[in-house]
């Protein structure tokens, strides 16, 4: 299947979920990097009068607000802004800090990030009829690389089945600003924050890996690893038998 023939039935495959589920359109958040941008042209193009994008700043870079900016301009695609700073900001003072590790604590925070937008989605979602489309691709779900009920917490995910690499050209053929297609992946979380620096391997390692086997022992061992501490966060919660 060439590029043209995968856009098209992922265009085909978001109309079909969405209407097969009673709604009338999709809502997707977006940061202004590579996945949410191919995400929310493919989302736009299957409901053209009926997506929303929105922008869900919280303390994020200019440059991603503006790479948001620049892509929603470029495809006309309709959007509501809301700035989450002020609401992270009085759910911190209200939480207890009971940090040990600083490092956990800023991932702790970082989360809550990702749960704040996707209550957001959620609202404009219940408000219009519409689904929340994810972002997340094949790479990222693989090792468990999102936040379980932040950005894990969608009703569809149509780049789930693509790695890294095919979500690049997917955005290549689609037009997506040659900036965000180059820029190093980042889920935004905290400044300098990036996917490959976090995680300790590129994104080109990890897709060789999931495509074709092949690996170093060590770095096959890593991954495998990451797979198996995630597992729970792609499966539905446990319910006991008994």
């Amino acid at each position: 299947m060439n590029t043209e023939q995968l856009a098209e039935k992922l265009i085909l495959w978001i109309k079909d979920k969405v209407l097969a589920a009673g709604c009338k359109g999709v809502v997707v958040g977006i940061s202004g990097g590579l996945d949410s941008s191919v995400l929310a042209v493919l989302c736009h193009r299957a409901f053209p009068q009926s997506m929303l994008g929105l922008l869900m700043p919280c303390y994020s870079s200019q440059e991603d607000v503006e790479h948001a900016r620049t892509m929603v301009s470029k495809f006309s695609i309709p959007i509501k802004t809301v700035v989450l700073d002020t609401v992270f900001d009085t759910l911190l003072k209200a939480l207890p800090d009971d940090r040990v590790d600083p490092s956990v604590g800023r991932l702790a925070e970082g989360n809550l990030k990702a749960r704040l937008r996707m209550l957001t989605l959620y609202y404009f979602a219940n408000q219009l009829k519409y689904m929340v489309a994810g972002s997340g691709n094949r790479s990222e779900l693989s090792i468990g690389y999102f936040t379980k009920y932040g950005d894990g917490g969608i009703d569809i995910l149509p780049l789930g089945s693509l790695v890294k690499g095919q979500v690049k050209e997917l955005g290549s053929f689609l037009g997506i600003p040659q900036e965000i297609i180059d820029k190093p992946p980042s889920a935004g979380l905290w400044q300098g924050q990036t996917d490959e620096g976090e995680l300790g391997l590129s994104y080109d390692e990890l897709d060789r890996y999931l495509i074709t086997g092949k690996a170093s022992t060590e770095l096959r061992g890593k991954i495998e690893s990451m797979i198996a501490a995630s597992d729970h966060k792609r499966q539905p919660p446990p319910v006991a038998s008994f």
